[in-house]
C-alpha cells in the first residue's frame, strides 16, 4: 500500500508540475522569439551603417530626404524658385554619391578579403587610405547639402521639417490624388540613408 500511495503521489506531482513545465517552456520560446528578432534588427543597423560611403554613418540628417517628403504639403509652403533650387541640390548630391559609393564599396571588399586571407596592415595602408579619402569626400558631399538647402529654407520652413521629422511619409514616393508616383530617389543603402 504504502508502495502504491508513493507512486500516486509521484504521479500526481509529475501531472501538477507539468503546466508550470510548459508554461516555462513557452516563456522561453516567447522571448526567444523577441530575441531573434532584435538580432535581425541589430543585423540590418549593422548592414545599413556598412552599406554606408559616409564617415559619419548616423547622425547627421538627409535633408532632401525630409523636404522631398514634404515636397508638395501646403503647409511646407515651398516657392517654384526654392523647389527648382532644392532639386538641383539634390540631383548635384545624389549625382556625386552614387558615384563614389561603388568605389567606396568595392574597396572596403577588397581590405576585408586581403585581411581575411593573411595580408598585412602595412600592405593594406594605401587601399585604407584611399577608402578614408573616399569617405570623407562622401561626407563633405552630404555636409554641403545640409548647409545648401538650409541656405534655401526659411527658418519657419526649417522648423517645419524639424516638427515633422517623424511624421515623414515613405520616402521616394509622393502621394496625391489618391495615386502615387515615383521620384527620384536614393535606394535602399545607396546613400546610407535608411
Amino acid at each position: 500500500m504504502r508502495r502504491s500511495t508513493l507512486m500516486m503521489i509521484a504521479s500526481a506531482t509529475l501531472l501538477l508540475a507539468a503546466p508550470s513545465e510548459m508554461i516555462q517552456e513557452q516563456k522561453k520560446g516567447a522571448m526567444s522569439a523577441s530575441a531573434k528578432e532584435m538580432t535581425q534588427k541589430r543585423k540590418m543597423m549593422k548592414k545599413k551603417r556598412m552599406n554606408s560611403p559616409f564617415l559619419i554613418k548616423h547622425g547627421l540628417p538627409h535633408m532632401t530626404k525630409m523636404v522631398m517628403a514634404h515636397m508638395d504639403d501646403p503647409a511646407f509652403g515651398l516657392s517654384v524658385d526654392q523647389r527648382e533650387k532644392l532639386t538641383e541640390v539634390r540631383k548635384q548630391t545624389m549625382g556625386t554619391i552614387r558615384e563614389i559609393k561603388p568605389k567606396v564599396m568595392r574597396l572596403r571588399k577588397e581590405i576585408i578579403q586581403a585581411s581575411t586571407s593573411g595580408a598585412g596592415a602595412d600592405s593594406l595602408k594605401e587601399k585604407v587610405e584611399k577608402l578614408a579619402s573616399l569617405e570623407a569626400k562622401a561626407t563633405m558631399v552630404h555636409l554641403r547639402c545640409i548647409e545648401n538647402t538650409k541656405k534655401i529654407l526659411t527658418k519657419d520652413q526649417l522648423l517645419f521639417l524639424l516638427a515633422n521629422k517623424t511624421k515623414m511619409k515613405k520616402h521616394g514616393t509622393k502621394k496625391g490624388m489618391g495615386q502615387s508616383k515615383k521620384m527620384m530617389k536614393c535606394a535602399q543603402g545607396r546613400c546610407g540613408s535608411r
